[in-house]
Parts: C-alpha cells; sequence; structure tokens
C-alpha cells in the first residue's frame, strides 16, 4: 500500500504564535498600538511586516532611485485598483532642478523636496477619458457631478499609495506632501496641467538617513475606528488613550506634545489654518470639475 505523504509545512510545524518572526510583528503592533495592540495570533510575513512599520521620511542619504526601480514602483501604482479601468492617475516625475525649487517654494519651502532622489506629482486626471469620449462623440454630462470628482481622487490615491508600499520594499523610504495644495493654481501652471486634471499631492522617494529620529507613530486603537454592523462612537477613554500615547510620541520625538493644541486644532480652528487651500473649489472648477 502506498503511504500517503506527509503535508509540506512551510513553517516546519511551528504554531504561528510560537514562529521565530511573530515577536517582531508583535513589536510594530506595539508601537502603532501601545497596550492596545491586537492579538494577531498569525505568523508574520514580510508584506505584513513591511506595511506595519511605515514610517515617514523626510530626511534622505545621497543614494540614487535607479530608473529602473522607479519604473517598477510607477507600475505598482498603475496595478493599484481603479473605477470601471479608467485609471485617472497622472504622475509628474519632477527632474528638474529649478522646477523642484519652485514646487520646494511654492511648498513652504519643504527641504525634502530638494533632497529626495525621486519628487513625483500625482495627478487626478479626467482629461485622457474625456477626449477619448468626445472624439467618439459621447456627452461627458456625468462629469458634471461631485461623484466623478470623488473618484478620480480616490483612483489617484490608491495608485499613490501602491506606489509608496513599493519604493518602500525596495528600501526606500516616502514622504507625501499635501502643502502643494497650500497655492495649487500655482503648481498647475508650473506643470502646464491641462483641463480637467488637478494635483492632490506630491511625494519624495529616498533612502532614509537613519540618523532620523522619526519612528511608528501610534494610531488609534481599534476599538475607535472598526464598526460592526454599524457605527459606534468611541468612548472617551479611548480617545484618552490615544492622546496618551501620542503625546508621548512627540515628547520623545522633541516636539510640542499637545496633540489636540498644536496639530487637530491647528488644522481645523480657522480659515487661516487651511494656507490658501479654501480657496481649492474655485480651483477644482476652473479646472473643468464642477462638482454638482
Amino acid at each position: 500500500m502506498t503511504e500517503k505523504r506527509k503535508p509540506v509545512s512551510s513553517s516546519d510545524d511551528v504554531t504561528p504564535t510560537d514562529h521565530p518572526q511573530t515577536a517582531i510583528l508583535r513589536e510594530h503592533l506595539r508601537r502603532r498600538y501601545g497596550d492596545t495592540a491586537p492579538d494577531h495570533g498569525v505568523a508574520t510575513n514580510p508584506t505584513l511586516e513591511l506595511l506595519l512599520r511605515h514610517r515617514t521620511a523626510r530626511h534622505y542619504l545621497p543614494a540614487t532611485v535607479t530608473e529602473a526601480e522607479l519604473a517598477l514602483i510607477l507600475a505598482a501604482g498603475q496595478s493599484a485598483s481603479t473605477s470601471a479601468n479608467f485609471q485617472f492617475t497622472s504622475v509628474v516625475v519632477v527632474d528638474d532642478a529649478d522646477l523642484r525649487a519652485r514646487l520646494s517654494e511654492l511648498a513652504g519651502g519643504q527641504q525634502l523636496i530638494l533632497d529626495a532622489s525621486v519628487f513625483l506629482v500625482w495627478v487626478a486626471d479626467w482629461s485622457r477619458n474625456i477626449d477619448i469620449a468626445v472624439r467618439h462623440g459621447h456627452s461627458i454630462e456625468a462629469t458634471e457631478y461631485l461623484d466623478s470628482t470623488v473618484s478620480s481622487i480616490v483612483d489617484v490615491t490608491l495608485s499613490a499609495q501602491n506606489a509608496a508600499i513599493a519604493a518602500e520594499s525596495l528600501g526606500y523610504g516616502i514622504t507625501f506632501v499635501g502643502a502643494l495644495r497650500n497655492n495649487v493654481d500655482e503648481v498647475i501652471a508650473a506643470l502646464k496641467l491641462p483641463e480637467w486634471t488637478f494635483p492632490v499631492y506630491g511625494m519624495a522617494i529616498g533612502l532614509p538617513d537613519p540618523a532620523d529620529p522619526a519612528d511608528i507613530k501610534p494610531r488609534y486603537s481599534q476599538d475607535v475606528v472598526v464598526h460592526r454592523n454599524t457605527y459606534t462612537a468611541p468612548s472617551d477613554d479611548a480617545v484618552a488613550e490615544y492622546l496618551t500615547r501620542i503625546n508621548t510620541y512627540y515628547r520623545e520625538q522633541e516636539l510640542p506634545e499637545d496633540w489636540v493644541t498644536n496639530r487637530l486644532a491647528g488644522r481645523i480652528s480657522t480659515k487661516a489654518s487651511l494656507h490658501g487651500r479654501q480657496g481649492i473649489r474655485n480651483t477644482f472648477n476652473r479646472q473643468g470639475f464642477q462638482m454638482k
């Protein structure tokens, strides 16, 4: 009688909880969630480790992202989910030194735009699809409504995040630069963007400087953000627990530690806190996005 083969185990029958790499995953979760870290109960893998250890990299070493690596990073971006396969994303690779200097100025003088090996501007782009539809004699009435704008921004965000993960998988660090929207009309002019496009944010990519003290930044516990079937408001205790952790993080980073005053209120308390972004709706309209 033929003996049945024993199933092959990729972990040599080590249970998930005592897998030698599980400690790494547990540490990433602890730094992200503190004492509220979920019990994962699974063996780690490189993808999970990469996602959970993400941090913003604002300081870079003088290393070059190769053209081959950049092509793969952008291919990963193009491989993201896209609504109806409309592929609303365009990416401007900014490698002209003077243009980078101009974008840095428009984004509040951010040095990382100058220092990064690669600087990308991610653009929500309806222009291609509208051109195709018009050339084939079709109406574009539906593009006048808000959902069309939302769909394009969701698309470009999924694509940009895919590219960010790809860059990190190659050993690079990234920073999203939303401050380009502070002077968005000037950014549109500098990049010569056509009608039916909008620059959503920039992305710096480079080899992180190990001297940069930035660490895994705390997030709300899953009790705050995860809901079962219907929405449940977070408890005061859960919010207070997060504020304690995030304030500790900023103190350890030698930054102002009152997150509510220095971060949250600083972004939402007055129109002036938008730093010019309060006019973005008008820019969308001028670019062709009517948002009815």
